[in-house]
């Protein structure tokens, strides 16, 4: 039984994975590279009026490229295709890691349950994080490929590399520690997921006690539950994202070829000296866009998945 149950929330949270990435796609191609060096402090000449004549001074004031700016760059030099670059590695990646980590998380959920208070919030942030800690710690090769595509900038009709290509040549130059580039970004990042579960299954808890059951009831669920389910997904998310964003900038700079940032925290100083805090928050419209519908998409689907075929999950 508990074999099943594991198989289980592998498969539901693998598909969960996969609709939400398919759907969400150019969305995270647009917060990549607002997130990059490359498209920071573009320079742009402005005219300043007040001198003593009266005659404009054009000087050149450096800007940041918003996000119809960059949709429209891409789709008139690199084409429409260009928006789901790292579709593949994604799509490769995800349902794994979307299995790894809601089934890490559900084992995990049981065996803190056993040490804590039951269902409480230190056991949904405990079980969180080490979740995500197994699921980056394995995937991080398949997001370091997936970002570099995203990151390649060719023009229309210039070949791009494909995953393998890709992957081949991250070995070639900089062997396999390339492939962690930007790992502890992603533990740093932890914190995100951990306040996403703490927000998420504490509505969850006061949606099912706004219905007279419990999670672990076998009530029958109807549209409107998943829908509850769906916003409080979204409303998660969207905290957890604003909380912990920096992290998101600071890994894809990490993961960028051939660049000057190196560790965590040299990066954050970098980043900040640079260009500012605000810098720290680039690409965070599109990442709201993107993971406030993905998250919900991906925890509808998986409980959905888990309320048909087994036991909801405990």
């Amino acid at each position: 039984m508990a074999q099943k149950d594991t198989l289980l929330h592998l498969f539901a949270g693998g598909c969960g994975g996969t609709v939400g990435a398919i759907m969400t796609c150019p969305l995270e191609v647009l917060k990549t590279r607002l997130q990059s060096s490359g498209l920071s402090l573009r320079p742009v000449f402005q005219v300043q009026l007040g001198t003593f004549n009266g005659a404009g001074v054009i000087r050149p004031g450096p800007v940041t490229p918003g996000l119809l700016q960059v949709l429209r760059s891409i789709l008139e030099k690199e084409g429409p295709k260009s928006l789901f670059r790292g579709l593949g590695p994604n799509l490769v990646g995800v349902a794994p890691s979307r299995a790894i980590y809601f089934a890490a998380y559900s084992k995990s959920k049981e065996t803190f349950n056993g040490v804590f208070v039951p269902n409480s919030g230190i056991v949904h942030v405990s079980s969180a994080g080490f979740a995500a800690f197994v699921t980056n710690s394995l995937m991080n090769p398949v997001w370091m490929v997936k970002t570099r595509m995203q990151l390649e900038r060719k023009a229309r009709g210039e070949k791009k590399m494909n995953a393998l290509q890709c992957a081949r040549y991250v070995y070639k130059t900089e062997g396999m520690r390339g492939f962690y580039r930007g790992l502890t970004a992603s533990y740093a990042g932890i914190s995100e997921t951990m306040i996403c579960f703490l927000i998420y299954e504490t509505l969850k808890k006061y949606l099912a006690q706004s219905r007279f059951t419990t999670p672990d009831t076998d009530t029958e669920k109807g549209a409107s539950d998943f829908l509850g389910l769906m916003a409080a997904a979204a409303f998660a998310k969207g905290c957890a994202s604003c909380i912990a964003y920096p992290h998101e900038v600071i890994r894809t700079r990490l993961r960028e070829e051939g660049s000057k940032y190196k560790y965590f925290f040299q990066t954050a100083r970098l980043v900040a000296v640079e260009e500012g805090y605000a810098a720290f928050y680039r690409g965070l419209i599109p990442q709201l866009i993107r993971q406030i519908p993905n998250t919900a998409i991906v925890l509808s689907t998986y409980e959905l998945i888990v309320h048909l075929l087994g036991e909801p999950s405990k």
